[in-house]
């Protein structure tokens, strides 16, 4: 469709939108605005560089690219660094790449810095254009999801012809310091836990070790190295409560621990899953200081949405695909399903509250907690069981069992992470230590939980499903029924939430092969 056409189309859609908000429309309003943002995001993917279709058919060559680097990878060897540029100048051989996105690897000589995000650099190295149809969950996949066309392997880095903007270089000494930070006190005695510390706290997943990142891997828990929902939602209740005990008001409260939490997204790489789940974050605090009734599942939509108009490639990414099918599995089947099983076995309803005693309080705390961790990492498990499959080839059926106690004991690591950043930001070197010491002896039980799991039978089986279009089929039907089920308050023919289980355990009989 033209251009013209797709932007004409979406501002019609939005003055539609905004007419029938004004008249109390809301089937029409909702209507419009979703139209009017599918078609705006269209335009902006008709934007996007487009490979040329003669390059798919040329061999690797040596080329001579200027770009701009906008992301950063982290890398295992300190004298190699990884990302992703847009090209703004090119020479011999080809000349017609500017403004393509490629993912660019060079060798750094010794004492050289590595390039930083905003930075303009100079490398030669071997051209070749990415797979036009990348296996699914592969790397490939995400550079193309990112919009990335081309690949640079074996560069080297010729010139930095500009450097990286103050603001860039400010986040690169930040988190350079934040993660020595993480290790004052603790990194000589304990480094294999320091180097989860880092990759949970500042998403550095190459400071793990192979055969961690293996376990983890394989016991389906290794989200939580990924600064997502869980890293934002518990650093941002972090900042409230202690704003909160510094009594300020409500809304310069709220501008600055979202700005302190744009700040950790920022300086911790600004992954598409950190700036979906700040989106979200800060749709749900905006409302609760606007005093308006907290509704995450339009939170969640809007963020999406959002989202998706800045970058439409992101749909087709792994990343997008399970943060968001999980969260809405958690909100469309986890709560309620938790609510309704707490109903049905909540401890001492017969007896009166006047008469409880602590232990009674405890026990009933305790067993809430377990029964809500059971229904929402049920839920969750649901999207996991295809993603998994279709993204990385495991089936891992220990996953609910792991994932019911990694995620508190994840969620106290990054608490003691956000306190021991606090205090080495402040000066109180001492608080650093301190929290760092607890942090380690946490992950020390983390990481001897995990290694044992993995080694349970069971826990974790190769697989893959039998047709390559049964992943994306899988999950779309599983997300339907959800919705369904959810509009029918999980009553008459969904009663008790049980479709979403029997439709997994179906497609996972008939369409999944083992090995």
């Amino acid at each position: 469709m033209p251009l013209p056409l797709l932007l004409g189309g979406a501002a019609t859609a939005a003055g539609i939108a905004l007419a029938a908000g004004a008249r109390g429309w809301k089937a029409g309003w909702a209507v419009a605005i979703v139209t009017a943002l599918f078609l705006a995001g269209w335009a902006r993917l008709a934007l996007l560089p487009v490979q040329p279709a003669e390059w798919s058919r040329l061999p690797p060559r040596e080329a001579w690219v200027t770009l701009r680097v906008e992301r950063r990878f982290g890398t295992r060897d300190p004298r190699r660094a990884s990302g992703l540029g847009r090209v703004e100048a090119m020479e011999a051989p080809v000349k017609d790449l500017v403004g393509q996105r490629v993912q660019y690897g060079v060798r750094l000589a010794p004492g050289e810095p590595v390039p930083l995000r905003g930075g303009v650099i100079r490398i030669r190295g071997v051209l070749a254009a990415l797979p036009s149809d990348p296996p699914a969950g592969s790397f490939d996949a995400y550079l193309a999801a990112a919009g990335a066309t081309f690949r640079i392997t074996r560069g080297r880095l010729l010139a930095e012809v500009s450097p990286a903007p103050r603001y860039e270089r400010w986040c690169a000494a930040r988190l350079d310091r934040l993660s020595a930070a993480l290790g004052r006190g603790v990194e000589s005695k304990r480094p294999r836990q320091v180097a989860i510390f880092r990759a949970m706290l500042l998403g550095q997943q190459q400071a793990l070790a192979e055969d961690q990142a293996t376990a983890f891997r394989q016991t389906g828990t290794m989200h939580v190295f990924s600064i997502s929902g869980l890293h934002i939602t518990v650093i941002a209740g972090s900042l409230t409560a202690l704003l909160a005990l510094l009594r300020l008001p409500r809304w310069p409260r709220l501008i600055i621990g979202l700005t302190v939490l744009w700040l950790y997204v920022d300086i911790t790489g600004t992954a598409p899953s950190a700036i979906r789940a700040f989106a979200m974050v800060a749709f749900v605090q905006v409302s609760l200081a606007l005093r308006v009734p907290r509704q995450p599942l339009p939170a969640l939509t809007v963020a999406a949405l959002i989202v998706l108009l800045v970058a439409p490639a992101d749909l087709f990414s792994a990343s997008f695909q399970m943060s968001y099918a999980i969260v809405l599995a958690l909100l469309l089947l986890g709560l309620p399903l938790a609510e309704r099983w707490l109903e049905a076995s909540d401890l001492f309803a017969d007896l009166p509250r006047v008469s409880w005693r602590w232990h009674h309080r405890l026990r009933r705390w305790l067993w809430r907690g377990l029964v809500g961790a059971v229904a929402i990492g049920a839920s969750t498990s649901l999207v996991g069981a295809f993603t998994g499959i279709a993204f990385f080839h495991l089936l891992t059926p220990g996953a609910l069992l792991a994932n019911l106690w990694l995620v508190p004991a994840s969620s106290l690591v990054i608490v003691l992470g956000a306190v021991a950043l606090l205090c080495s930001v402040v000066g109180f070197a001492a608080g650093t230590v301190l929290a760092n010491h607890a942090a380690v002896l946490v992950l020390w039980g983390i990481e001897r939980g995990i290694g044992f799991m993995q080694q349970l039978p069971g826990m974790w089986l190769p697989a893959t499903f039998r047709y390559e279009w049964l992943g994306p089929a899988a999950l779309s039907l599983l997300l339907a029924v959800l919705v369904a089920g959810y509009q029918a308050r999980w009553q008459g023919w969904c009663r008790g939430g049980w479709p979403p289980f029997a439709l997994v355990a179906l497609l996972l009989g008939l369409g999944v092969r083992l090995g």
